[in-house]
């Protein structure tokens, strides 16, 4: 999509670098530090790969929006 960004309503924006992409057969796992040694991964469809034109060292935005984190501890 070409022209003026989109605002959107996630607050949780993280700018980094792709350091990983691994596509399967519909879906691939892509990876982005966005902050030394801080990875965060996202599966997206292989045609939203090719479509955010997203490579290995090239940057993107992590956007999160959840309407709740669950957090746990072994006991």
């Amino acid at each position: 999509m070409k022209g003026k960004p989109v605002r959107i309503s996630a607050r949780n924006q993280f700018r980094g670098t792709v350091v990983s992409i691994e596509q399967g057969a519909v879906n691939g796992i892509v990876q982005i530090e966005v902050a030394p040694g801080l990875i965060l991964s996202s599966s997206i469809t292989n045609e939203a790969i090719r479509d955010l034109g997203l490579e290995v060292g090239g940057e993107a935005v992590a956007l999160i929006k959840a309407s709740s984190v669950m957090v746990g501890v072994q006991d």
